[in-house]
């Protein structure tokens, strides 16, 4: 859990820590303010098909990826609470992306940074992290990264972030230039603003909950789908309503999927799971590509073949509409993985029954599992 009670015994009305609180807020919000909103590009489908599929990149946030939103949420909810101190350290646990931007925030309010990841993480992103000046520390078992980040924060008198905890709570789901808002402001001209659904893969849980609230407050008949990965439990708990679901080893498609239901996955907000075996991910990342010249990490890839193949659905019950998914992060952090073949056959993975379907529907319209 969050460090919500410090050991360290500081007195909050410091004239000299308000300054310093004051101006950590202050450039955390200012990095908000001089960053302009990301964009909304569009998949190409066949204009007859009467369906419009768009992704909202988000790896052109400055440390190139969605989490870089909820860092800076992280960040100033900490601040605010008092819990991220003058030179005390910020831990994270995380599986890269995350670390990355917590880094970058960490770096501009001039504390220290420790990532917990586990040791599988990409070599890409240790490096982005080193490069914001933060440290990583690295563990074999993925389903240590949450005590191991707690004892070092105990040990250190510095804040555990806990963004498996705060995520779903530290973002304001009702609006104020939400992710969720923004996709609606975006589509404002376009033929079907109101999209007929919305897809959002899971890591902590919080960008598909402050989706599915932000529908649900501003009544929108929209819905929301959560594609899990292979190796994650957020499906098998979701579909048994079970808080206690589990599994016994990490995900490939890094920053999406868990070993446990995490306090900010909000099962009762989404509308739909699937569950997208991992060769599907990367055979719909390449396949993105191929049809708009953009890279893109694993958890878009399993966000993408899940809009696709709602697309294909509502193709078939001569539906039409919008669907919308995100680019979470760019390629380039996983050369040596999903666009590597070597390492696809080391992991025993066969993407080309998955490409095979994707490549008829695009060209037919017809899905087949």
């Amino acid at each position: 859990m969050g460090d919500a009670t410090p050991t360290e015994d500081v007195d909050r009305s410091d004239p000299e820590y308000r300054a310093w609180l004051k101006e950590a807020v202050r450039k955390v919000q200012a990095d908000a303010n001089r960053t302009a909103d990301t964009h909304l590009l569009r998949f190409p489908l066949p204009e007859h098909w009467g369906i419009d599929l768009y992704l909202k990149d988000e790896s052109t946030h400055p440390t190139g990826s969605l989490k870089h939103r909820l860092a800076r949420s992280l960040f100033l909810y900490g601040l605010c609470n008092g819990w991220i101190r003058p030179g005390k350290p910020v831990i994270e646990a995380s599986s890269g992306s995350t670390a990355v931007s917590e880094a970058y925030f960490a770096k501009l309010i001039g504390v220290p940074f420790i990532a917990v990841m586990p040791r599988t993480t990409s070599r890409e992103k240790t490096r982005l992290i080193e490069f914001h000046g933060g440290r990583c520390h690295l563990v074999e078992d993925p389903r240590t990264v949450y005590d191991v980040s707690a004892s070092l924060a105990a040990d250190s008198g510095g804040h555990y972030m806990d963004q498996f905890t705060y995520a779903e709570r530290a973002t304001d789901w009702r609006g104020n230039n939400n992710i969720a808002e923004s996709i609606y402001q975006q589509l404002r001209l376009e033929r079907y603003p109101e999209p007929a659904w919305i897809v959002a893969t899971a890591g902590t849980g919080g960008t598909s909950a402050t989706i599915a609230r932000y529908v649900h407050y501003m009544q929108y008949d929209t819905r929301v789908c959560v594609p899990d990965p292979e190796n994650s439990c957020f499906f098998e708990g979701w579909t048994e309503g079970n808080p206690q679901a589990s599994s016994d080893c990490g995900s490939r498609i890094e920053g999406i999927g868990r070993p446990r239901m995490e306090p900010s996955f909000v099962p009762g907000a989404v509308d739909r799971m699937m569950k997208v075996p991992d060769a599907a991910s990367i055979a719909a990342l390449r396949a993105l590509e191929r049809a708009i010249g953009r890279r893109a990490g694993g958890s878009t890839g399993t966000g993408l073949w899940s809009a696709l193949k709602i697309v294909g659905e509502m193709l078939a019950d001569g539906r039409t509409g919008s669907v919308v998914t995100l680019i979470c992060d760019p390629g380039d952090r996983y050369l040596d993985k999903y666009y590597a073949d070597d390492w696809l056959a080391g992991q025993g993975l066969d993407i080309e029954p998955y490409s095979g379907v994707l490549d008829h529907f695009l060209t037919t319209g017809a899905w087949r599992d």
